[in-house]
């Protein structure tokens, strides 16, 4: 369930590329992908969009709290294709994020099962014997005095991969108000970030991609 719900309202759609047939765009933190089931949780990047052109389709979605590049295809053709590409893992994706604490590895990979939690919906737990498969790689960039910058490279798309996979590796992401003990959460917001999106153009096939600098 998600509690006062108040999403960023400047900018209030922005647009990082449009063509016929795709359009990218920056979700900023705090908005909904699309819209939630209560009447109050309808305000979304989907809806924001489908006023503008409601022939737009959703193709992936971002965490609430997390920031960054998202595709949304222009008609049902292109849809169906990048939905392909994403089912296909095709789609390369690269994420920025501050985690709490000091990595002692230089890169490594992440592969254990994850499974809604579900009395403590949304949230979402490991789980060796029903879990789904979730892999992620991740590589450090920079370190402060107890705080590691990383990029996050997830394989699978499960809900919640990234926050809940580098909880299990002791460095919950900062800002992380579900996984994060309090002491980690007193940023303003979740420091995570999807920053490049790499995939074929749906009608063209040509390789297409997309970075974009998180604000944090």
């Amino acid at each position: 369930m998600l509690i006062h719900y108040q999403p960023p309202l400047s900018p209030y759609l922005d647009i990082r590329y449009q063509d016929n047939d795709i359009l990218v765009l920056n979700k900023p933190s705090g908005l909904l992908s699309v819209p939630g089931k209560a009447p109050e949780h309808q305000d979304s990047l989907s809806l924001r969009v489908q006023r503008v052109f409601p022939q737009a389709r959703v193709v992936h979605r971002l965490d609430m709290a997390t920031s960054g590049l998202l595709v949304m295809a222009m008609h049902l053709p292109a849809q169906r294709q990048l939905n392909q590409q994403f089912a296909a893992r095709q789609v390369q994706k690269r994420y920025v994020a501050w985690l709490d604490g000091l990595l002692t590895d230089c890169a490594g990979t992440i592969a254990v099962p994850l499974i809604c939690d579900w009395p403590n919906r949304p949230k979402q737990k490991v789980c060796f014997i029903t879990g789904k498969q979730a892999c992620t790689h991740f590589q450090l960039l920079e370190q402060t005095k107890d705080a590691s910058k990383v990029w996050l490279f997830p394989i699978t798309g499960r809900s919640h991969q990234l926050r809940v996979h580098m909880q299990w590796l002791g460095h919950p992401i900062i800002g992380d108000k579900f996984y994060a003990s309090q002491a980690v959460t007193s940023q303003q917001r979740l420091l995570l970030h999807a920053e490049y999106l790499q995939f074929h153009h749906p009608m063209t096939n040509e390789q297409v991609s997309f970075t974009l600098t998180a604000d944090f």
